[in-house]
C-alpha cells in the first residue's frame, strides 16, 4: 500500500533548508513537494507518485523506478504493442512476458503518425530483431535501448537495408514498416508493421513469399492492414525504383534484408524511438524556444550513469490538478531526480504509465490522461520481472474503495471493508484466504469488514499459517454531518450512469467515506437505481428518458443525513442569445442578421504568408458568460458559405485555463446546428469567453449559442448547527488573553479588553504572543501566479518552528478574504498541513479570515476555521494551553 510521508521531518528538514541562502534559491526555482506516495512492486521495482506546487501550477508526477542490476534473470524493459494502436492497459493484458516472467508496469512510447497510418514515427526493436525503422530521410532517430543484461542508454537508431533484385543488382532499402514511405526508393512492410492501416503507397507495389514475387506488380494498390505473417510488401516511388518494381514477374527472386544499425555501442535487444533529449551527460537541455517547449502532459525515460537505473515517468498535463511540463522544466526535473541521460517520448493524450501492485495480477493505471481516458497508442516500454514462486508470504491489505485518506479512516459507529491480496516473496500472486483480527479501536469480522468502536488508532490484520499482512486505521468520533461528494448528478439519457460518495465529519471536522452499508437511501424506485459501487461507493442510472429528483442518504448510526439532486434528460438551456451582437468586440466580428433576430458575423480574412500565423477572426463578449455547470456539451446555429471556415468556440474552467472547442469546417451554406461535446476533465464551471472562426478565407453568421444540459435543479442547501468557539462577551472574557480582528481603529479608541488588533492588511512579521505564534498570509497574489508558493513557504517554515518552541502551543493563520486568490487545492492543502500539524505535535491550529461577507466558524481536520464580517470588529479569546477548545469568538 502507499506509505505517506510524516510531516513533521519534512517541516523540520524544509526549516533548516531554508536557513541556507542557497538551498533556499534552489526551492525558489524547483517549487515544493506537498505529498507523496510509494509502494514496492517488486525487487527492484517501486512507484513513487507525489504532487508538487510550482509558482505557476501544480503537478502530478508518476515514476517507475527500476534496477535492472539482476540481468537477463531480473527485471527487464521490453517493447510493448507493435499490433496496432490500443491502449497501454490493452497491449500490456496481451504482452508475452515469457515462461516464468510477469508484467509490471508500462509507460507509452513513440511519437507516431496520429492523423494517419497510426504507426510510430520512429525506430523499434524487440529480441535484437528490427520492427520498423524511423521516418525515411532520416538516416537516424533518437531512442532508448536495453541490453541483454538490462542496461539502458539513450541511443541513436538507423536502418541498413537492402533490395536484392534478379541479376543480383542491389538497391538500399529507404524503409522497413516506416509510418511513411519514402519520396523516392524501395521501403518493405512485414507483418511486424506496427501501425492500423499500411500508408498510402504512392506508387506500385509487390508481394514477396519466400524470397520471389508471388504476383505481379499492382500500380495503385488500395490502403490495406498489415501483410500475412511470411509475406513482405516492396513499395515504390521515384522513376528509377518504380521502373525496377514494375518489371517484376512472378517467381523472381527477390531478397529483402532489413537490420538496425547504431550510432555508437551494440545494437540493444529492445529499444523504443523518442525525440527531444531531456538530459546529455548529466546536463539537462534547454529547449526554450523550441515548437515543442510549451506546458503539457510528459512522458520520460531516464538512465543513471551506469545504465543500472531507470527511471519511467509520466507528468500529467492539461488538468486544473496538473498544469504539465515544458520539455526544459522536464529535462531540469529528470536531472532532479538523478537522471544522467533522459529522452522525452509521446506526451500529450499518449501519457500513460501502469504499475502493479504486491500480489495483483495485472498493473493498473496510475496516472490521469488528459484525455480523460487512455489513448490508443502503437507501442510502449514495459517491465518484466520473475513471476515467483506462488507460495505465501504476507499480504497486501488495504480498503476496498483505494488507499486515500478518507478510506483510511472510519468514523465511530460505521465500518470499513478490507481486502487482503496474497503475495509470494517476490511480490507475484500467491493463493491463500486469510483469517482477520484486529488490535486497538475495533473489530473485525470473518468477512473482512472493520466494525469502528472507539475512536483512536487501531490496526487490522489478516494471517494465515503465520503469515500476515497488516492496515492501520484512524477510528475518528461519530458522524455528525454527512455530504455526498457530488451535489448533483446529471444523466443525459436513461441507462446511462454516474457514481458518488459520501464522506461523513466527526464533531472535530475530521472526514472519512461512509460505505452503502451504514447508510439507508431514499429516493424514486420507478425512476432511478441506485447500487453499491463495489469500491465503498453508489451507482446511480436512469430507469426513465427524462426525470428529475432527489436522493436522501441518511447514517443508520446517528441520523446524519445529506441530499443528492438527480436529472436525466438534456435541455438545450440558452448561454448567449447574441442579441448584443454589436457589443461583442474583436478583428473581423460584426453584428448581422441572425436566425431569427440578431446574429454574430466573424469574417476571415485571407491567409497570411508564410511564415506568419494563419487568419482568423474572434469575438469576445462584453463579460464572460457562465455555462451551467452541468452542461455537456454547446451548441449553436451556424450560417455557412461553404468556405470551409471553422467556428470555435472558446471557454474558461473555473481556474482561468482556456479551452477551445473545434467545429467543423463549415462546407454548408445557410443555417445549420452544430453541437461541440464538452470534454470531461476540465474544472466546473466554464466560461464562455469568446466565439472565434479560422482556416479558409469566408464569412460565419453565429447565432444561439446554447448549453445541453440535464436537468437537475439547484443543488440542496446545507444547514449546520454553530460550532462551540462561538460564546457571548463573558466566554471570551473568561480566556487569559484577547486579541480583536476588524478595522483598524485610533489608539484612543482601542478595546482595552484586545492585546492587539489584527486588520488583515498584513502590516507586521510573522509574531509569536502568549504561546500562539501569529503568520499572516498575503492573499493578494492568485494561488499560480506565484502566490500559492510563497504562502506555502511561509506556512511550512512557521510549522516547522512552532513544532519546535516549547512555548509555543498554538499557530493561528490570518489571510484576507480573497476567493479569487486561493484555489481550491491550496485551501485542501493549508488544512491538511494544519490538520497533520496538530495531530504529530498535539498543538493547535485556526485560520482566520478577515474581511469575509459574512461571519462563519466551524472546523476541518481539528482546525478551527472562523471568517470574521467585513467592518466589524470580532473578538477573541485566547488559551493556547487549555485542555478544551483554545478559543472563544464573539461575533461583531
Amino acid at each position: 500500500m502507499p506509505t505517506p510521508r510524516p510531516l513533521l521531518p519534512v517541516l523540520l528538514a524544509w526549516a533548516l533548508a531554508l536557513s541556507s541562502p542557497a538551498a533556499a534559491a534552489a526551492a525558489d526555482d524547483t517549487g515544493i513537494e506537498t505529498a507523496r506516495t510509494a509502494r514496492q512492486i517488486a525487487p527492484g521495482v517501486r512507484l513513487e507518485s507525489y504532487d508538487r506546487l510550482e509558482s505557476d501550477r501544480w503537478l502530478r508526477i508518476d515514476e517507475l523506478v527500476v534496477d535492472t542490476a539482476g540481468g537477463t534473470g531480473g527485471v527487464r524493459v521490453e517493447y510493448l504493442g507493435g499490433d496496432g494502436p490500443e491502449t497501454v492497459a490493452e497491449a500490456a493484458a496481451r504482452h508475452r512476458a515469457g515462461p516464468g516472467r510477469r508484467v509490471l508496469g508500462a509507460v507509452n512510447g513513440d511519437f507516431f503518425d496520429v492523423r494517419g497510418s497510426g504507426a510510430p514515427l520512429g525506430p523499434g526493436l524487440r529480441d535484437g530483431r528490427l520492427l520498423h525503422s524511423p521516418a525515411p530521410g532520416t538516416a537516424s532517430a533518437p531512442a532508448v535501448g536495453f541490453g541483454p543484461d538490462g542496461r539502458g542508454r539513450i541511443l541513436r537508431l538507423g536502418l541498413a537495408g537492402s533490395v536484392t533484385l534478379p541479376g543480383g543488382r542491389v538497391r538500399p532499402l529507404a524503409g522497413f514498416n516506416a509510418a511513411r514511405p519514402p519520396a523516392e526508393g524501395f521501403a518493405a512492410y512485414t507483418a511486424d508493421w506496427p501501425g492500423a492501416a499500411l500508408p498510402d503507397p504512392g506508387g506500385p507495389a509487390v508481394e514477396l513469399r519466400g524470397g520471389r514475387v508471388a504476383a505481379p506488380p499492382v500500380r495503385e494498390p488500395a490502403r490495406r492492414a498489415r501483410p500475412a505473417p511470411g509475406t513482405t510488401l516492396l513499395l515504390s516511388r521515384g522513376a528509377t525504383a518504380t521502373a525496377e518494381l514494375a518489371a517484376l514477374r512472378p517467381g523472381d527472386a527477390v531478397a529483402v534484408a532489413a537490420r538496425p544499425v547504431t550510432g555508437a555501442g551494440p545494437v540493444p535487444w529492445a529499444a523504443v524511438g523518442g525525440r527531444e533529449a531531456l538530459v546529455v551527460a548529466g546536463v539537462p537541455q534547454d529547449h526554450d524556444g523550441e515548437p515543442n517547449d510549451t506546458a503539457a502532459p510528459r512522458t520520460a525515460v531516464g538512465f543513471s550513469r551506469d545504465g543500472r537505473q531507470v527511471r519511467l515517468v509520466a507528468v500529467d498535463g492539461r488538468q486544473r490538478d496538473s498544469g504539465g511540463l515544458t520539455l526544459t522544466g522536464l529535462g531540469r526535473m529528470m536531472h532532479r531526480l538523478g537522471a544522467y541521460e533522459a529522452l522525452n517520448l509521446d506526451g500529450g493524450g499518449s501519457t500513460t504509465l501502469l504499475a502493479g501492485a504486491a500480489g495483483a495480477t495485472a498493473p493498473t493505471l496510475e496516472n490521469t490522461p488528459s484525455d480523460g481516458t487512455p489513448r490508443p497508442v502503437p507501442n510502449g516500454l514495459v517491465l518484466t520481472a520473475p513471476a515467483g514462486s506462488g507460495r505465501l508470504a504476507g499480504y497486501r491489505v488495504e480498503p476496498l474503495g483505494g488507499a486515500g485518506p478518507d478510506f483510511g479512516r472510519v468514523l465511530r459507529g460505521l465500518t470499513r471493508t478490507l481486502t487482503a491480496t496474497g503475495h509470494d516473496a517476490a511480490l507475484g500472486p500467491a493463493p491463500g484466504a486469510p483469517s482477520w483480527s484486529a488490535a486497538g479501536g475495533g473489530s473485525v469480522d470473518p468477512a473482512g469488514v472493520f466494525h469502528a468502536l472507539r475512536p483512536g488508532s487501531a490496526t487490522a490484520y489478516a494471517r494465515r499459517a503465520g503469515v500476515e499482512g497488516a492496515f492501520p486505521l484512524d477510528v475518528l468520533g461519530p458522524p455528525v454531518r454527512l455530504r455526498p461528494t457530488r451535489d448533483r448528478i446529471g444523466l443525459a439519457e436513461r441507462g446511462e450512469s454516474a457514481g458518488f460518495g459520501l464522506v461523513g465529519y466527526d464533531a472535530q471536522g475530521a472526514a472519512a467515506a461512509v460505505e452503502p452499508r451504514d447508510v439507508t437511501l431514499r429516493f424514486d424506485r420507478s425512476r432511478w437505481n441506485v447500487t453499491g459501487d463495489g469500491r465503498g461507493g453508489f451507482t446511480v442510472s436512469a430507469r426513465t428518458a427524462r426525470a428529475t429528483g432527489m436522493l436522501r442518504a441518511t447514517v443508520n448510526a446517528t441520523g446524519a443525513s445529506a441530499e443528492l439532486a438527480l436529472g436525466v434528460g438534456l435541455e438545450a438551456l440558452p448561454v448567449a442569445a447574441l442579441e448584443d451582437a454589436e457589443r461583442w468586440t474583436g478583428p473581423g466580428a460584426a453584428a448581422a442578421e441572425g436566425r431569427s433576430g440578431r446574429g454574430l458575423a466573424l469574417s476571415v480574412p485571407a491567409p497570411a504568408p508564410a511564415p506568419l500565423p494563419g487568419s482568423a477572426a474572434s469575438a469576445a463578449p462584453p463579460r464572460p458568460v457562465p455555462l451551467p455547470e452541468l452542461a455537456r456539451s454547446v451548441s449553436l446555429w451556424v450560417a455557412g458559405d461553404g468556405s470551409g471556415a471553422r467556428p470555435d468556440v472558446r471557454l474558461a474552467d473555473a481556474g482561468g485555463a482556456a479551452l477551445t472547442l473545434r467545429g467543423p469546417a463549415a462546407d454548408w451554406t445557410g443555417w445549420r446546428r452544430i453541437t461541440l461535446p464538452l470534454p470531461p476533465l476540465p474544472e466546473r464551471p466554464l466560461t464562455l469567453t469568446g466565439l472565434s472562426a479560422s482556416g479558409a478565407r469566408g464569412r460565419l453568421v453565429l447565432d444561439a449559442v446554447a448549453a445541453e444540459t440535464p436537468p437537475t435543479g439547484p443543488a440542496p442547501a446545507y444547514r449546520t448547527r454553530p460550532d462551540p468557539v462561538v460564546a457571548g462577551a463573558a466566554g471570551v472574557r473568561a480566556r487569559p488573553w484577547r486579541f480583536a480582528v476588524g478595522p483598524a481603529v485610533p489608539a484612543s479608541a482601542r478595546n482595552p479588553d484586545a492585546d492587539f488588533v489584527l486588520t488583515g492588511a498584513m502590516e507586521r512579521p510573522a509574531f509569536t504572543h502568549r504561546g500562539v505564534r501569529f503568520l499572516p498570509l498575503d492573499t493578494g497574489r492568485a494561488t499560480l501566479d506565484g502566490g500559492g508558493l510563497g504562502r506555502m513557504r511561509s506556512l511550512r517554515a512557521a510549522l516547522a518552528a512552532a513544532a519546535r518552541e516549547p512555548g509555543t502551543g498554538a499557530l493561528a493563520v490570518v489571510r484576507q478574504y480573497a476567493p479569487r486568490a486561493v484555489d481550491r487545492k491550496e485551501a485542501a492543502l493549508l488544512t491538511r498541513y494544519l490538520g497533520e500539524f496538530r495531530r504529530t505535535t498535539g498543538k493547535r491550529a485556526a485560520v482566520i479570515t478577515v474581511g469575509a461577507p459574512r461571519f462563519t466558524a466551524g472546523r476541518s481536520e481539528g482546525v478551527l476555521e472562523v471568517s470574521a464580517r467585513r467592518g466589524v470588529r470580532t473578538l477573541f479569546g485566547a488559551d493556547a494551553f487549555a485542555a478544551g477548545d483554545w478559543l472563544s469568538v464573539r461575533p461583531g
